[in-house]
């Protein structure tokens, strides 16, 4: 196999798991994927393959849980993260990135080993739309400065101990206004390539794939197995932006 024929191999092989890791969990694709695109694509293409990737995963994971969305319960995550992905943008004109990545990794870090060895939390059922749209708004904040697009009302979510259904219903629809406003963002800034187009065509087989399998396997795991499931991600989240 020469070099181009494996850079590909991998490039297809790192979709596909980002895509399984992520309708298994309803989140991390872009971590998952990453890991791998980095050692065969730019930067740059690597963060447009992760907006245009995760925008289908989110939306496909979206619509097949179409029956558990509650658009009363979502607007104030998605007004929140409609002010805040600007703001993050514009933060990364201002703030220090590695400083940023240090302290998210640390939290997320901190929260997850807490969350794991301690009784699962639930804060109260009536929670005031302003406080949703807070989480809302540092959610869209560190999407814009990080690419985490669902990170912070997934923590929000777990600590409510809300039904996974229920969980993927909330952040995977704020996951997709997280994206849809980077890709709009991106194209405006004249990011897009040709070649970073053709991969994404090569790739779309294999995040289908992906996603469906996962999909799959999410419908079989009961609410505790999610919980750790998403819990260790959110550890592998921040250790990956530590290091």
């Amino acid at each position: 196999m020469d070099g181009i024929a494996l850079e590909l191999a991998v490039f297809l092989l790192a979709t596909f798991a980002g895509a399984f890791v992520a309708g298994l969990s309803g989140f991390a694709f872009g971590l998952v994927a990453a890991s791998l695109w980095l050692y065969v694509l730019t930067p740059l293409q690597s963060a447009s393959l992760i907006i245009g990737f995760g925008l289908l995963v989110q939306g496909y994971s979206v619509w097949k849980l179409r029956a558990a969305l509650d658009w009363r319960r979502l607007w104030p995550f998605v007004i929140g993260a409609v002010i805040g992905v600007p703001a993050g943008v514009t933060l990364l004109t201002s703030a220090d990135p590695r400083n940023v990545r240090i302290a998210v990794g640390i939290i997320l870090i901190a929260y997850s080993l807490y969350a794991l060895f301690r009784p699962q939390l639930k804060l109260a059922a009536a929670v005031p739309p302003a406080a949703e749209a807070a989480v809302g708004f540092f959610n869209g904040v560190l999407g814009g400065l990080t690419g985490l697009a669902g990170i912070i009302v997934t923590i929000w979510c777990n600590l409510r101990g809300l039904p996974k259904d229920v969980q993927r219903a909330t952040f995977q629809p704020v996951a997709v206004v997280v994206f849809a406003m980077a890709a709009l963002w991106l194209g405006v800034k004249g990011s897009l390539t040709v070649e970073t187009a053709r991969l994404f065509v090569l790739g779309l087989p294999f995040l289908f794939a992906g996603t469906w399998l996962g999909l799959k396997l999410f419908g079989r795991i009961d609410e505790a197995v999610f919980r750790k499931i998403v819990l260790a991600l959110l550890f592998v989240s921040g250790v990956a932006l530590l290091f």
